[in-house]
């Protein structure tokens, strides 16, 4: 019987270590994957502030409070456009306007009419 017992200690001894070693390299994996998100941010942040204007930055920043999901897709596109070379210089709050006109697609008019 000890030696039962004493089996069962050592087994459970091992599966303990093997679950606090799977707990390390999961933190491990979450702290690396965060790492990379904020360098990715940061070197997104770098290229927008390149491709931008002040006023165009800063209008992107006010409409990101609002609709934090099409700024992403919008600032994307910025950063592939001035890789492809297509943005000559900075972009300005004029030229962001028009561009999103054109990205924000056609807005539903809703007009109601009464007989």
């Amino acid at each position: 019987m000890s030696d039962l017992d004493e089996l069962r200690r050592k087994r459970m001894k091992e599966l303990h270590q093997q679950a606090e070693a799977n707990e390390n390299q999961q933190t491990q994996q979450q702290m690396q994957q965060k790492q990379m998100q904020q360098e990715m941010e940061a070197k997104k942040k770098q290229l927008i502030m390149q491709i931008l204007t002040p006023e165009a930055r800063s209008r992107l920043a006010n409409l990101r409070l609002t609709k934090p999901e099409f700024v992403e897709q919008i600032e994307l596109q910025l950063i592939q456009l001035a890789q492809s070379g297509r943005v000559q210089g900075k972009i300005t709050d004029e030229q962001l306007k028009v561009l999103l006109k054109q990205l924000s697609g056609q807005k539903r008019d809703i007009n109601i009419i009464r007989r």
